[in-house]
C-alpha cells in the first residue's frame, strides 16, 4: 500500500480559551490544501480570529490558550511551536487592522518581513523587487512614511511584509475591513495572483462571505466558535440558507 500523503495544513477538533473560562472556539476542524485559497466566514465573534491565531500561535497565555486538539503541518504537529518558528516552517499570519510600523518608511516596513530568514543582500534586494511587482503602489509610497499611507495601502504593506518571509501558507484575518470596495478588490486580484502565479496558500478570515467565495477554493462557515457549515465554494454559493443568512438574500432555483 502507498502511504497517505501528510496533510498541508490540518486543524484538528480544536478548542481555545480567551482567559481561563470564556470558550471561544469549539471542537473546530478544517483543512488547507497546498495551492489552495480558503475562506474561513462568520459573523463578527464567530471564532474567526481565534481560530487563525490558534494555528499561528498568537494567543499566548495572556490571552488564551488552545485547551484541546491539534495542528498539524505538513504531518507535523505544531501546536508548540512559537509564531516565530512557525514563520521559519512557511506559515505567517496577517493581522486584523493592519498594525504597520508608522513611523517606518513603506520599504522599511515591507524590509522587516525577511528578518527571520536572513537572506543576502541580492536576495533581499530580489524580494522587495518582486513585491514592487506585485504591489506597484508600494513602490510609488516606497519612501512615505507608513503611517501616512491609506489603509488600502497598509494592508498593501501588511501583505508585502508576510511575502518577504517566503511563506507557504499565509493567514489572512478580515483583508477587506474598513476599505473601499474598489480597494477591496484589487487586494483580492492580488491575492489570487500570488496564488495562481506563487502558489501562496491562503486561509482567510472574512466578514464578507459573497466577496470570499468569489476568490475561494473552500470555505468553512463559523458560528458561535463552531464549523456550521463546510464545502467548495461553488456547494456554499448554491445553497438556499448560506444566501439567507451571508450573502444577502436568497437565491431560487437552485438544485441541492
Amino acid at each position: 500500500m502507498t502511504a497517505e500523503k501528510p496533510g498541508f495544513l490540518e486543524v484538528r477538533n480544536v478548542e481555545a480559551l480567551y482567559g481561563q473560562a470564556i470558550l471561544a472556539v469549539r471542537d473546530v476542524s478544517l483543512k488547507v490544501e497546498e495551492g489552495s485559497i480558503v475562506a474561513l466566514l462568520g459573523a463578527n465573534g464567530a471564532g474567526k480570529t481565534t481560530t487563525l491565531k490558534a494555528i499561528s500561535n498568537l494567543l499566548g497565555p495572556a490571552r488564551g490558550r488552545v485547551s484541546k486538539g491539534d495542528i498539524r503541518w505538513r504531518g507535523e504537529d505544531v501546536g508548540d511551536l512559537s509564531a516565530s518558528r512557525l514563520v521559519t516552517r512557511g506559515i505567517v499570519q496577517v493581522l486584523e487592522g493592519r498594525h504597520v510600523f508608522p513611523q517606518l518608511t513603506v520599504e522599511e516596513n515591507v524590509l522587516a518581513g525577511a528578518f527571520a530568514r536572513r537572506p543576502s543582500r541580492s536576495a533581499l534586494n530580489e524580494s522587495l523587487e518582486q513585491i514592487y511587482a506585485w504591489f506597484p503602489r508600494l513602490k510609488q509610497k516606497r519612501r512615505t512614511k507608513a503611517g501616512l499611507t491609506s489603509g488600502g495601502e497598509q494592508q498593501m504593506v501588511a501583505i508585502g511584509r508576510a511575502l518577504m518571509t517566503k511563506p507557504k501558507l499565509v493567514l489572512l484575518d478580515e483583508p477587506s475591513m474598513g476599505l473601499a470596495p474598489i480597494i477591496v478588490h484589487e487586494i483580492f486580484e492580488i491575492i489570487r495572483t500570488l496564488n495562481t502565479q506563487s502558489g501562496v496558500s491562503f486561509l482567510l478570515a472574512e466578514q464578507n462571505a459573497n466577496l470570499a467565495l468569489k476568490y475561494a477554493d473552500h470555505g468553512y462557515i463559523l458560528e458561535m466558535g463552531k464549523v456550521a457549515l463546510s464545502g467548495t465554494a461553488e456547494e456554499l454559493r448554491a445553497r438556499d440558507d448560506v444566501h439567507d443568512f451571508y450573502l444577502g438574500g436568497a437565491k431560487s432555483n437552485v438544485v441541492h
